[in-house]
């Protein structure tokens, strides 16, 4: 629904989609004005996705129509959206690791001469874009080199080299520091002076009422309501949202933190590994959750790959339970275990191609084998539909191809995945990163819960909101080394950021 006295640059009409019995958008409506940046918000499930795949041309809507700059649009694929004016930067990153920032960023649009790339153009054109975005990366780096930060930006990058006239970014901060997102939000303001509308989809309250000009609720697949930023408040958006009031987003402890003086089930002394992180020590208590947070580049992600082994220390020890232990794989890990939700869930915590039943049980399989091998295929049929149901995954069935799903569910998924192990040790690496906020709730009763049962969590987040208020205790790490490992009394956001910026008193 417009918001009357003003020219609306993009209007969707009576719009649904429908994939078989499966109705992904029933009733939808939309009026986006220039120089505005307009925020799409729902749980994962109502219908953003598919929305904006729609707006991309990768889906052809079942009815309704759209307009575009007073023209009728109906794009057949993203070329055809880009051409008409429309660039989309969707939240899973679409790069080529094994080709450089610049031949990503220009990808398919590539500067020729006689026939061949121009090379020295491609280069140049991406430096120029890079240089105006303010982004701090060489567009001769290869993009697989790059952290998951830096390979987000490259895709907003990629999005904006397209002179267009609407920009739909899709969770463009999920894996952004502070700092890279305020590039991000400068960019915005950028392009809201030159007249370019902004569709902005993300489940971060505060970021959505610091950008946002006007709001649009979706639930179920339907259109709720649009209202101005400056005339409603988070928890009225939040009602909207999930259809119900939400007091609290994080869950209260139902059973007090473990004591100090409780025999630790891990312990790390003086961890390192060769330029990531120094002298790293801490412990952790069964039914603990021990948050670590810091920026960009602080080694926090690099500690637990080594936990896990995925990669290999080169000094300091680790202990199980007061064992010394020495975890040269994963698969050694997960013998003593420990479960680890990855933060990059689509390259290392799903088999994107499987269904969601395999990806739920497939670290568990074992456990669903009889004494001769044979798969128990009843058992890990029922198990993974006790999952689906714990963490309310949104799924048409079990055999759902797990890429097809929002991301919001994926990463449900890969925490099923772990919770079929029933984990000694559960690292969390951004569990709730492109998750709304009635799923976040969801899954922080589950880290409630898992905690109260005994499982110590190691808590990985850049929502400092998140780790203050889930976290007993929280390590603080800046440029791979400890900083503090702040106490309740010590966890206010202004002391751990002091820490987190390289202060350590």
């Amino acid at each position: 629904m417009a918001i009357s006295g003003d020219k609306v640059i993009l209007e969707i009409r009576d719009m649904s989609k429908e994939f078989g019995a499966v109705k992904a958008l029933k009733t939808m409506q939309l009026s986006v004005r220039p120089g505005r940046v307009h925020t799409i918000l729902g749980e994962n499930g109502a219908g953003k996705s598919t929305l904006m795949k729609i707006l991309a041309g990768v889906y052809q809507p079942t009815t309704g129509s759209i307009v575009l700059d007073g023209q009728p649009y109906a794009p057949s694929n993203p070329q055809d959206a880009a051409r008409a004016g429309l660039t989309i930067v969707f939240q899973e990153l679409s790069l080529c690791n094994n080709m450089t920032v610049a031949e990503n960023i220009l990808a398919t649009r590539e500067p020729s001469r006689g026939g061949f790339i121009n090379d020295k153009a491609l280069v140049r054109k991406a430096a120029e874009l890079v240089k105006e975005l303010g982004l701090p990366v060489s567009v001769t780096d290869q993009v697989g080199d790059l952290s998951i930060a830096q390979r987000q930006l490259v895709e907003i990058a990629k999005g904006l080299s397209i002179d267009a006239k609407v920009v739909i970014l899709d969770e463009p901060t999920s894996s952004l520091s502070d700092s890279e997102a305020e590039i991000l939000f400068e960019i915005i303001g950028r392009l809201k002076e030159k007249g370019v509308a902004i569709i902005y989809i993300s489940h971060r309250m505060e970021e959505i009422m610091r950008l946002s000009d006007d709001i649009t609720v979706v639930r179920d697949g339907s259109y709720i309501t649009t209202r101005d930023k400056t005339e409603v408040t988070i928890a009225e958006l939040i009602a909207l949202m999930v259809g119900r009031d939400m007091n609290e987003i994080y869950p209260p402890r139902d059973v007090a933190a473990p004591a100090s003086t409780e025999k630790p089930v891990l312990a790390v002394n003086g961890l390192s590994r060769s330029e990531e992180f120094e002298n790293v020590s801490f412990d952790i208590r069964p039914g603990e959750i021990l948050g670590f947070f810091g920026l960009i580049g602080s080694g926090r992600s690099e500690v637990m790959n080594t936990l896990f082994g995925m990669a290999h220390a080169s000094a300091g020890t680790v202990a199980i339970d007061g064992a010394q232990v020495k975890i040269t794989s994963p698969v050694e890990a997960i013998e003593r275990r420990i479960g680890f939700v990855t933060e990059n869930r689509k390259e290392e915590g799903l088999v994107l191609s499987h269904s969601v039943e395999s990806n739920i049980s497939m670290v568990a399989l074992d456990g669903f084998s009889s004494l001769f091998g044979f798969l128990k295929r009843k058992r890990e049929r029922d198990a993974a539909k006790a999952e689906v149901a714990r963490l309310s995954i949104k799924t048409a069935s079990l055999d759902t191809i797990a890429g097809s799903l929002s991301g919001g569910n994926q990463q449900k998924i890969v925490l099923a995945k772990w919770l079929l192990t029933k984990p000694k040790i559960l690292i969390l690496d951004e569990p709730t990163r492109g998750v709304d906020v009635g799923a976040k709730f969801e899954i922080y009763k589950i880290i409630r819960q898992l905690a109260a049962e005994g499982t110590a969590i190691l808590l990985v987040s850049s929502e400092l909101p998140e780790v203050i208020g889930m976290s007993d205790r929280v390590v603080v790490m800046s440029e791979g080394k400890v900083t503090a490992i702040a106490d309740p009394d010590q966890m206010t956001p202004e002391k751990i950021m002091h820490f987190a910026t390289g202060f350590a008193s």
